[in-house]
């Protein structure tokens, strides 16, 4: 999706985040914030300073990943012609210097009072954090660099810019396509409809109407029809077989509404007369599994089959639309992983794959989806990997509610978090899973946590020298292209092999009634573990038994 962040365009992209005490370009730094560094929205607006005497600061944002404090600066010009010269920067790089030390954020505490700069520094810790991490800044503007700003970049400045160009070129939309256009119309001819108005824009019209008029929706076959539910289609589960089984049985269909629960429509509009119900530009968000089950054994259906279908009148992009899809499955066996599958972050990441990696690798978001891809990784999966190698907690990871519930945010909501980095957590985690079975200790081997135990292990021996750091901060050197992908691939398993050799020593003698669950689930045992198998590694490098893993990328090209 092409953007266009010259003004006044780039209005229209701020436009949520726009308040009257709030600048244009602390708007424009929550949006971007949001849409590239993928946070969500509350952490984005956290991290902005949009207030008067911030002392040159428009954000802050500890990033745990990269072990740095960004400060950003943000500007909107109008002139479409301009361009970002050294001056600016040069004033930035002014700013930076209040982050050097503890000592000199003191004095910013100080000397800002109750400005929000001040609330941040002290709410972030940075005082204790700055002497631990590589201060950068961070300045987005929608324009490009002049010849002056490119030079003054080459020398060694910790700035960054982030300009109209580059933005434009790297966007990934976080916007779905669920509306299906058209007519559709419904037959009620003999029958009573109940109408419920809201207000003059938002109403409601409730009617038995033909299963016939159902299956004919466009957007059932390619499941584009239900791309804002929660849930995709399930398949074989015991309701889908009984409602198949009723449908299946005509002398229950004259029945079908009274132990039915229903469909619900979400339309741009709605209207009727006497015979017909006419709906124009509209979406399921409730009752896929029964429109599914009911185009599957649309052979079965006769006029006496009607589902009571909920058609509602909403502005499709509005608060409303959004409640009414989560309130109408608010539901058991609806989870929470359910209602996280059409949140921006995930539908960034599912574009995200289809844009670089096609039909190679596919990102599922919500359950049942029909997917385009010879491997597909669920974000639940995802999220596993993410807790074990980015939070470095393996010992949770038997814990799953915990990745779309209370720790949504800390698990996807971070910049590091690209389709590029789960595609590389996914070819290591598939590494383990053909090594892991060899150890004699096979409880061990076989059992799901010993596999983010090791993620665990491999993120500490990619940190212990240059290449591997690499792969971990620019993942898509090593797994986009599938040339890349395959070296990778090679270089790990030659690194997992002997791994699972030092495993194995500190597995293969324990007793037979070992707690091995238990022991999994401990964070001082993973972390002792942990430790003598990048310990042990450490000294097979220097004695020259094992290949570091710089060694082990070229050895593998």
């Amino acid at each position: 999706m092409a953007i266009d962040l010259t003004y006044p365009n780039i209005l229209t992209y701020i436009s949520p985040y726009q308040s009257g005490k709030r600048t244009e370009s602390a708007a424009f730094l929550i949006w971007y914030l949001m849409n590239y560094y993928r946070l969500d929205e509350l952490d984005a607006t956290d991290c902005v300073c949009d207030q008067h005497g911030d002392k040159g600061v428009d954000g802050i944002y500890v990033n745990e990943g990269s072990g740095t404090i960004d400060i950003f600066q943000s500007k909107i010009s109008q002139k479409a012609n301009s361009s970002v010269g050294d001056t600016q920067l040069k004033e930035f790089q002014g700013t930076l210097t209040q982050f050097q030390s503890a000592e000199t954020l003191a004095n910013v505490v100080a000397a800002a009072g109750d400005t929000q700069v001040a609330a941040l520094i002290k709410s972030l810790d940075l005082q204790k954090k700055v002497a631990d991490y590589q201060i950068r800044g961070i300045f987005v503007v929608n324009l490009d660099l002049d010849k002056n700003g490119t030079e003054y970049l080459k020398m060694p400045v910790p700035i960054s810019v982030v300009g109209k160009s580059e933005m434009e070129s790297s966007y990934i939309s976080d916007a779905k396509e669920v509306v299906q256009s058209g007519k559709a119309e419904f037959d009620i001819f003999g029958l009573s409809v109940t109408d419920y108005a809201v207000d003059a824009k938002t109403k409601a019209t409730i009617a038995p109407v033909l299963a016939s008029d159902l299956v004919s929706l466009a957007g059932i076959t390619d499941q584009s029809l239900f791309s804002a539910n929660v849930r995709a289609s399930l398949g074989g589960t015991k309701v889908n077989k009984d409602i198949a089984s009723s449908i299946r049985d005509s002398k229950l269909h004259k029945a079908f509404p009274l132990f039915h629960n229903g469909i619900t429509v979400l339309a741009k509009s709605v209207s009727h007369d006497d015979k017909k119900i006419t709906i124009e530009d509209y979406y399921v968000v409730n009752g896929c599994q029964s429109l599914n089950t009911l185009y599957a054994n649309k052979s079965h259906i006769t006029n006496d089959l009607r589902v009571l279908t909920k058609f509602i009148q909403v502005e499709v992009e509005s608060d409303l639309a959004e409640l009414i899809t989560t309130n109408s499955n608010n539901q058991n066996g609806v989870k929470a992983r359910d209602f996280k599958s059409n949140h921006p972050i995930q539908t960034r990441l599912q574009h995200e794959f289809t844009e670089f990696y096609g039909t190679d690798y596919a990102f599922e978001v919500k359950r049942g989806e029909p997917i385009q891809g010879s491997k597909v990784i669920s974000n639940e999966n995802a999220g596993l990997l993410l807790i074990a190698f980015d939070l470095q907690e393996p010992w949770t990871t038997h814990r799953k509610y915990q990745i779309f519930d209370d720790r949504y945010s800390e698990v996807f909501g971070r910049p590091e978090v690209t389709a590029h980095r789960i595609v590389l957590l996914e070819e290591i985690s598939k590494c383990l899973l053909q090594h892991l079975p060899s150890l004699k200790n096979d409880l061990i081997g076989k059992y799901l946590l010993t596999r983010y135990l090791m993620l665990l292990v491999i993120r500490k021996i990619l940190e212990l020298d240059d290449a591997g750091q690499d792969m971990m901060a620019n993942p898509i050197k090593y797994v986009q292209a599938p040339s890349n992908r395959a070296q990778f691939r090679t270089m790990m398993n030659s690194v997992v092999s002997g791994l699972i050799i030092d495993l194995d020593v500190e597995t293969q003698e324990l007793a037979d009634d070992f707690d091995y669950r238990g022991k999994l689930r401990d964070k001082e045992y993973v972390l002792k573990l942990v430790s003598n198998l990048v310990a042990t590694h450490r000294k097979d490098v220097m004695r020259k038994k094992a290949l570091s893993i710089g060694d082990a990328w070229k050895q593998s090209a």
